[in-house]
């Protein structure tokens, strides 16, 4: 390879790296200093840059933003290995989803630019757009088939198909850290628990009622 071939890699990976850098430390100050301590001014002087110099490696703030959540979640999802490697079992899936909620009470500016990202990010031409519906789709999949297989196996309440069932499980999440953000005492994981709980105490609820008609 040519030294000006070699020159525009090693510039290449620095890039990379310096992202990385960037979007490490601002989640860092947004889980510190909150969704409103988290200008970019601030976020620029957290890595030694000026705004301008922090904008060079994303289009946007916004842009910017959305690859602070995607980080979030790379960070989050790094204790099952990755999506692929979920594994099937509800009660482990479980534990795992709890453990990342009971973790964002503990973050509240990243509950907040999530939540209002996700809102603005309606909007098409928003560039949170994509990455929330492929990032929600993602994550019902995982959810549809566990759920799927609990069902089988009489675990759960088979009431409602597991694509639903994703779909209330994901919407029941989100929508509390809306209320959280508004009433803090909320035990987020607590109710998403005493949901997953519900799941599975119909089922054996309606069992042991088929048992007394016999």
């Amino acid at each position: 390879m040519s030294k000006t071939g070699e020159g525009r890699r090693g510039s290449y990976a620095k890039g990379v790296a310096k992202r990385e850098e960037i979007l490490t430390r601002a989640l860092e100050v947004i889980a510190r200093e909150g969704y409103h301590g988290a200008s970019v001014k601030e976020l620029a002087a957290a890595v030694g840059l000026s705004q301008a110099g922090l904008l060079h490696y994303f289009d946007s703030k916004e842009e910017l933003f959305t690859e602070i959540l995607r980080k979030r979640d790379e960070i989050d999802t790094s204790a099952f290995g990755g999506i692929d490697a979920v594994p099937d079992d509800v009660d482990e899936v479980r534990a795992g989803y709890l453990h990342v909620i009971r973790h964002n009470s503990e973050v509240p500016g990243v509950v907040e630019l999530f939540s209002r990202l996700s809102a603005e990010a309606a909007d098409p031409q928003h560039p949170a757009h994509r990455f929330f519906l492929e990032r929600n789709a993602a994550l019902r999949t995982v959810f549809a088939r566990v759920l799927l297989q609990a069902q089988e196996a009489g675990r759960i309440t088979a009431a409602i198909d597991p694509d639903t069932l994703a779909r209330i499980v994901q919407a029941v999440a989100d929508g509390l850290q809306l209320q959280w953000m508004l009433e803090p005492d909320i035990d987020m994981a607590g109710i998403v628990d005493a949901l997953f709980r519900a799941l599975g105490d119909e089922t054996a609820g309606r069992e042991t009622g088929d048992d007394d008609d016999d």
